[in-house]
């Protein structure tokens, strides 16, 4: 019989907050989104001070200061790192994984014989190895291990680990008709308003419904969710990810925008970023898009906010996909406006071993081909920001986006690291 485990961190962002600031233990703490936009990762102590998820930031600010929660900026570099780590961990203890998320993994526990040690093994190593709490869900299927750990995090009963198998069908039959169906992996907003138009409002319903009825109204992905919490697995395990078809960098400016230079600068910014993950994961493009976005009050906007530039050649250069993105940067500015977001989409990538070449198109000069991997080595080692494009050297306070209060990059920045006293 298949079993799978999810292991999810709680409340990550606010648990790698922690890591460092022992003193925030107990205090409410939120983190915010890019621009310091809105509540993206609340702690426990926040959630009961009725702080919602997806709040913006504006709309509580006096609540957070009246009762002293500590509030801070997104802290990507620190957050993906600690993901890192605690993905590194998982694999010493079990045999197949599956990386969710950045704070969320499938393990294959097929031949484990105490799953439950097993996960409590999980939950101890994490603390005391990366100081990140967490909750295991186990089950015969991801949306029943997903949901036993929903359970296992609402409810301290179990101690921060759930086996669905274990339950009795009378106790998990309650506690399915007890959960709304937009719990359910897969099910969001929209479709579990479609499921209510019907009746089907919690999770037993859903699992109970018909299968013919559900692929008829709702196709197969629903009617494999509904087997799924039956006990019968339709979502193996995927142990390697496959390349994204797309790579998507794009980012809010600290104000708005009206001269080029700035925005050309965050957008060779984002060039950048986007193509270190495309040589990272083995891929080539063929077509470069470009968005630039005026904000959602302004009276007049321009015709177009997109634009897209084929490349001669797929490339992963840095420099030619920049080429091609000022070229439809260029296409989209006009003068005049107060512009609040660009950013770039990689499309139409393919891999980079077996490219067919062209006969009269000339290869990658192998001296480009260095400098690329110099470019990411420099990258990985001090860190995103440390070198790039002459053009996004602009004065960054321009257009980079708001983050007044980042927490130090403690564990990927040599200025940052955390000092002992």
């Amino acid at each position: 019989m298949t079993r799978f485990a999810l292991v999810d961190a709680n409340s990550f962002y606010v648990s790698c907050e922690r890591v460092f600031r022992p003193d925030l233990n107990g205090r409410p703490v939120v983190v915010l989104s890019n621009n310091d936009g809105c509540v993206v990762s609340r702690s426990r102590e926040a959630k009961a001070l009725g702080i919602p998820m997806g709040v913006p930031f504006h709309e509580v600010r006096g609540l957070c200061k009246h009762f002293g929660v500590a509030v801070f900026s997104s802290n990507y570099a620190l957050y993906g790192d600690m993901s890192r780590r605690m993905m590194r961990l998982l694999t010493e203890l079990a045999p197949r994984q599956e990386i969710y998320s950045i704070d969320e993994c499938f393990l294959d526990l097929v031949d484990e014989p105490d799953p439950v040690s097993l996960g409590r093994e999980i939950r101890r190593r994490l603390y005391h190895w990366l100081s990140l709490p967490a909750c295991v869900g186990i089950g015969p299927s991801k949306t029943l291990a997903k949901l036993a750990n929903h359970l296992a995090k609402c409810d301290p009963v179990h101690g921060g680990v759930l086996d669905w198998t274990t339950l009795p069908p009378s106790l998990a039959d309650r506690l399915l008709a007890d959960l709304p169906v937009s719990e359910v992996w897969g099910v969001g907003r929209r479709l579990a308003d479609k499921l209510a138009g019907y009746g089907i409002t919690n999770v037993a319903q859903l699992r109970n419904a018909r299968p013919d009825w559900l692929r008829h109204q709702f196709g197969i992905t629903l009617e494999r969710t509904r087997a799924e919490l039956n006990g019968v697995s339709c979502l193996p395990l995927d142990a390697v990810s496959a390349p994204r078809q797309q790579l998507i960098v794009s980012r809010s400016f600290g104000h708005p925008l009206q001269e080029f230079d700035p925005i050309s600068a965050a957008l060779g910014h984002h060039v950048g970023q986007a193509a270190e993950k495309l040589r990272a994961q083995g891929s080539i493009c063929a077509l470069v898009g470009v968005s630039l976005r005026v904000g959602a009050q302004a009276p007049l906007r321009p015709a177009h906010s997109w634009a897209c530039v084929p490349l001669e050649q797929p490339s992963d250069d840095t420099l030619l996909l920049n080429r091609a993105a000022q070229q439809a940067l260029r296409q989209l500015y006009r003068r005049g406006y107060r512009y609040h977001k660009t950013g770039v989409v990689l499309l139409e990538l393919s891999p980079r071993q077996g490219r067919q070449g062209e006969l009269f198109a000339p290869d990658d000069a192998p001296q480009r081909r260095r400098l690329m991997a110099t470019l990411d080595a420099i990258s990985r080692r001090w860190g995103c920001d440390s070198i790039g494009l002459g053009r996004a050297a602009l004065p960054s306070d321009q257009w980079r986006m708001r983050c007044e209060q980042r927490s130090p990059r403690y564990t990927t920045h040599w200025r940052e690291l955390p000092r002992v006293s």
